[in-house]
C-alpha cells in the first residue's frame, strides 16, 4: 500500500442524527423539487427594473435586523399608474382628485380633505394646474391592516411619502386623502408624473409593486411595534371563514399536488397549530362545494377553485360597496346581480337609484338601477368614461355590451396578414410609418392581455405570432368580459320631468302598451299626464302628444336653453342654417329633458348640438361644426387649434 493511502480515522462527539437531519434533508429535496418544477422565466425585456428607485428595492423589500418576516406590520398596497392620453385624456386627473373628496369619507362622515407634506388642507384645483401637462399620474391607496391603532393615517403617510422621494431620488409632487368609510382606514395618495426637474417621473415597476408595500410595513412596525405571535394567530383564525381567497388558501395551493391535499404529519406546536387551520378552512371550503373530503386526512380541490374564491371575494366587496352606496330609501332594498337574469339577457329599461365604486384608483363605477317592475340590479359601469356617468334619477337602458373585436385588432390582422403571421413594432411602423410609438404601444399592450388568455404568443426576439383566427378568438375575448352597455334614455331625473314644459320620456314611455311599468313610474306618468292638460298641450282624455305639440316643446326648450347661456356669457346664440361652418371649443355640455347636448363657443358665439360619447375626447379642445344637408343639424371634426392652450 502507497504512502498516499494511508489516512487516519479521527472520530468526533457523539449526537442524535435523526429527525433534524431528516427534516433538514426533506427541506433540501423540496427546494430542488421546487426548482424543477418552476415554470419557465419570461423570455424578452419587460422593463421591470428600469425608472428610478429599482436601485433602493433591497433595502425597501428588507426586515430589520432581528424581525421576522411574519412579525411585520401588514399593509396593502394598490397602485394604477393613469395615463392622460387615453379615452377621457385630462379630464380623468380632475375627475379622481374630485372623487377621492367625495362626502361621507371623512372620520365624522364629512367630505375628504386633500393634504400634503406640509399642509392640512390642499387647494387641488392648483394640484390639477400643476398637472396639465403630464403625461401619466400615479395613484396609491395604503391601507395598514392596524390602521385604527395609528388614530391618524396623515403621519404614516408623510413619512411613507418621505422615504420614497429618498428611494426614487428627487422630490415628489403629491396631495393624499384619508378615508374612514370602511371597515379598515386607508390613504389616497396622487403623485404627480413629473419629478423636481420638469422631466417625465418613470419609477421602476418592481420598486411600485415591491419596494413601496415593504416601505409602508417598515413605516407602520416602526410606528406601532412588530406583531405579537398571539397577533399573527388570530389573523390566521379570521381566514377559517372568510369567504375570499386568503393566505390559508395560499398555503393550501402549495400544498396541493394534482389538486389533492393531505394534512398529516406536525412535528411540532406550531405545525399542529398550522394544520389544525389547514383542516377547519378545507371543512369550510367543503360548505361551497370547492373542496371534498376523501380521507381520514385528506381532501380534494375542485377545479377552479381559486378562481371562485376570488370571485366571492369581489362579489363580497361589492355589497360592501352596496351598502355605503345606496341611499337611506333604498338601503332595505334586495339588489340583484345580472347574473340572476339566466338566459334573459333582453334590454331593459330602469331609473339609477344610486351609484358607487369598484375600483377607486381606476375610477369604475356600479350602478343601482331599479326596472320598471321594481326590481334594483346592480349594473357595471366600467365602460362609461368621466361625463358619461348617468346621474341619480336618470332613465337608462341597460342590456349586454355588442362582443366584437376591437380596432386595434383589426390593425393587427391586418399587418400579421401581410407578413405571414406575425406582428411586431418594427413590421407595424414599416405598415404605418405615420404611427406614433405610443399609438404601436396601445398594440402591444393589447397583445400582451390576449396573451394571458393564450390567444398570441410572443417570441424571445419580440416578435408575436397571431393565429390564422386572431379577430374570432378577440371577439370570445370580449364576450368573456360580459361587458354592459348602459344607454342613458333620460339624463333629467323622472320627478324632474312631471312638470318641466318640453318633451320628456315619460311622455313615451308606456304609450304602447306593452311595457310592463314600476309603481314609482306610474305615478310620475299620471302626473305627467295631468300637468300637460292643465297646459293646454293635452286633451282631457288624450294619452298620447301630437306632432305639433313635440316640434313646439323640443323647441322652446332649446331656445330657453340658448337664452340662459346668453345672458349667462353674453355670446351670441349660432344654430343650424345660420352659418356653413362654425369653429368653438367643447366647452361643457348642458342636460336637456330631450337629450345632453355639448356646448360648443368662442369668444363671441356659441352653438348647442347634440351630445354623443365620441365628443368627450374633445372635451377643452377646438371643433369646426359644418351644417349638415338641408339645414338640419351639424357634423363636426377636430380644429386646427391645439386644444387647451388656445
Amino acid at each position: 500500500m502507497s504512502r498516499e493511502d494511508d489516512f487516519t480515522p479521527r472520530l468526533g462527539r457523539l449526537r442524535n442524527l435523526g429527525a433534524g437531519n431528516i427534516r433538514r434533508g426533506s427541506a433540501s429535496i423540496r427546494k430542488v423539487a421546487a426548482r424543477l418544477n418552476a415554470r419557465a422565466a419570461p423570455t424578452g425585456f419587460r422593463g421591470r427594473h428600469i425608472g428610478r428607485g429599482n436601485g433602493a428595492l433591497p433595502l425597501a423589500a428588507r426586515t430589520p435586523r432581528g424581525f421576522a418576516a411574519r412579525h411585520m406590520r401588514r399593509v396593502t398596497v394598490k397602485v394604477h399608474i393613469a395615463r392622460a392620453g387615453r379615452a377621457g385624456g385630462r379630464q380623468a386627473f380632475s375627475a379622481h382628485v374630485r372623487y377621492v373628496q367625495r362626502d361621507g369619507v371623512d372620520r365624522d362622515g364629512r367630505q375628504g380633505q386633500l393634504y400634503d407634506r406640509k399642509g392640512e388642507h390642499v387647494d387641488g384645483k392648483a394640484f390639477l394646474e400643476r398637472s396639465r401637462d403630464d403625461r401619466h399620474q400615479f395613484r396609491f391607496i395604503v391601507s395598514p391592516e392596524d390602521g385604527t391603532a395609528l388614530g391618524g393615517l396623515k403621519a404614516t403617510t408623510r413619512q411613507l411619502m418621505k422615504q420614497m422621494e429618498q428611494d426614487v431620488g428627487t422630490p415628489l409632487d403629491w396631495v393624499a386623502v384619508d378615508h374612514h368609510n370602511t371597515g379598515h382606514p386607508h390613504t389616497h395618495v396622487i403623485v404627480r408624473g413629473r419629478g423636481a426637474d420638469g422631466t417625465d417621473l418613470v419609477i421602476a415597476p418592481d420598486y411600485l409593486m415591491k419596494g413601496l408595500r415593504g416601505r409602508a410595513q417598515q413605516v407602520v412596525t416602526e410606528a406601532l411595534g412588530p406583531r405579537r405571535d398571539m397577533d399573527i394567530a388570530n389573523a390566521a383564525r379570521r381566514e377559517v371563514g372568510q369567504d375570499r381567497f386568503t393566505g390559508l388558501d395560499r398555503e393550501l395551493s402549495g400544498l396541493a399536488q394534482g389538486g389533492r391535499v393531505v394534512v398529516v404529519g406536525a412535528s411540532g406546536s406550531a405545525d399542529r397549530f398550522r394544520q389544525a387551520l389547514h383542516r377547519q378552512r378545507l371543512r369550510h371550503l367543503e360548505g361551497f362545494h370547492l373542496a371534498e373530503k376523501t380521507g381520514q386526512a385528506t381532501w380534494r380541490l375542485k377545479l377552479g377553485w381559486e378562481k371562485a374564491l376570488q370571485a366571492m371575494g369581489r362579489r363580497g366587496d361589492i355589497i360592501r360597496s352596496l351598502s355605503a352606496g345606496l341611499s337611506p330609501e333604498h338601503a332595505s332594498v334586495g339588489v340583484r346581480f345580472l347574473e340572476e337574469r339566466g338566459a334573459d339577457r333582453a334590454p331593459f329599461s330602469g331609473v339609477v337609484l344610486s351609484q358607487g365604486p369598484v375600483d377607486e384608483l381606476r375610477d369604475t363605477r356600479f350602478l343601482i338601477v331599479e326596472d320598471m317592475k321594481g326590481a334594483a340590479w346592480y349594473v357595471p359601469a366600467r365602460n362609461l368614461g368621466p361625463g358619461e356617468m348617468p346621474p341619480k334619477g336618470a332613465v337608462v337602458e341597460v342590456g349586454a355590451r355588442q362582443a366584437e373585436a376591437r380596432k386595434a385588432d383589426h390593425v393587427i390582422a391586418g399587418i400579421a396578414e401581410r407578413s405571414g403571421g406575425l406582428y411586431s413594432d418594427d413590421l407595424h411602423l414599416a405598415a404605418d410609418p405615420a404611427s406614433s410609438s405610443a399609438y404601436r404601444l396601445a398594440h402591444k399592450r393589447r397583445l400582451e392581455a390576449l396573451r394571458r388568455s393564450g390567444i398570441a404568443d410572443r417570441r424571445a426576439d419580440g416578435v408575436w405570432e397571431i393565429p390564422h383566427d386572431y379577430l374570432e378568438q378577440a371577439a370570445a375575448f370580449e364576450a368573456g368580459k360580459g361587458d354592459v352597455s348602459v344607454r342613458v334614455r333620460s339624463w333629467v331625473a323622472l320627478e324632474s320631468q312631471v312638470e318641466a314644459r318640453t318633451l320628456t320620456w315619460l311622455d313615451d314611455v308606456g304609450s304602447d302598451g306593452d311595457m310592463e311599468l314600476s309603481e314609482r313610474v306610474l305615478t310620475a306618468r299620471r302626473a305627467r299626464l295631468a300637468f300637460l292638460q292643465q297646459e293646454g298641450l293635452l286633451g282631457p282624455d288624450a294619452q298620447e302628444l301630437s306632432n305639433a305639440a313635440r316640434v313646439q316643446l323640443r323647441s322652446e326648450e332649446l331656445d330657453r336653453a340658448g337664452a340662459r347661456e346668453a345672458g349667462r356669457s353674453g355670446r351670441a346664440q349660432v344654430t343650424a342654417g345660420e352659418s356653413q361652418v362654425f369653429e368653438g371649443k367643447f366647452e361643457r355640455t348642458v342636460d336637456l329633458a330631450q337629450g345632453r347636448m355639448a356646448l360648443v363657443g368662442n369668444d363671441k358665439a356659441f352653438a348647442l348640438v347634440p351630445w354623443r360619447h365620441d365628443l368627450e375626447r374633445y372635451r377643452g379642445q377646438s371643433l369646426i361644426l359644418e351644417q349638415k344637408a338641408k339645414g338640419t343639424g351639424w357634423t363636426f371634426q377636430p380644429g386646427r387649434a391645439r386644444g387647451i392652450s388656445r
